[in-house]
């Protein structure tokens, strides 16, 4: 995974991670949109695509390893949680905005650039944070499942997220002094 760290920064108020995609940009696009491939990095649901419609949001994070891996306990409680965010900003395929607990953990900023020939830049911005207990567990989270996107998109085995998401959360900690 070239590049996976380029240009990440975690403070107590702000996430920004960008990372270069080995695929297209309308790919890249409806791993955004489309709720069926958001769940096989992130979390899928019923998405209206559209300023002001709702991005749902489902927490099945026993999808995301290939290995089968259960969930740490902590997180086991929320599996299968569903709930929706609203979609702020949207220009296809270029920029995804939504809030995140509506509004009261931020916002977040999606961003998508051609990166060269069948490459794609995207820069996730994640602002509002409420301090470094924020930026610890939505840059593990981010940071994670950007690494998720990256191996799918690359046709990489994901053999266990929550590795990922362990090694993410560590960095963002000491990011912020935690």
């Amino acid at each position: 995974m070239a590049n996976t760290l380029a240009a990440d920064t975690i403070t107590p108020q702000m996430l920004r991670f960008e990372r270069n995609l080995a695929a297209p940009i309308e790919t890249v696009w409806q791993y955004l949109v489309d709720p069926e491939l958001r769940a096989r990095w992130f979390m899928g649901g019923p998405t209206e695509p559209r300023e002001g419609g709702k991005l749902g949001l489902t927490f099945a994070h026993q999808n995301l390893s290939d290995d089968e891996v259960p969930n740490p306990e902590r997180y086991a409680k929320n599996e299968g949680k569903a709930w929706s965010e609203t979609i702020t900003r949207i220009e296809p395929p270029h920029l995804l905005a939504f809030t995140w607990d509506n509004g009261d953990a931020g916002d977040v900023t999606i961003e998508l650039a051609e990166a060269g020939p069948g490459r794609t830049r995207l820069t996730l911005i994640h602002t509002r944070l409420r301090g470094a207990e924020d930026a610890r567990n939505f840059g593990g989270g981010w940071g994670a499942h950007l690494d998720v996107l990256q191996k799918r998109l690359a046709g990489e085995h994901v053999a266990n997220f929550w590795d990922l998401h362990a090694a993410a959360e560590a960095r963002a900690a000491r990011a912020v002094g935690l």
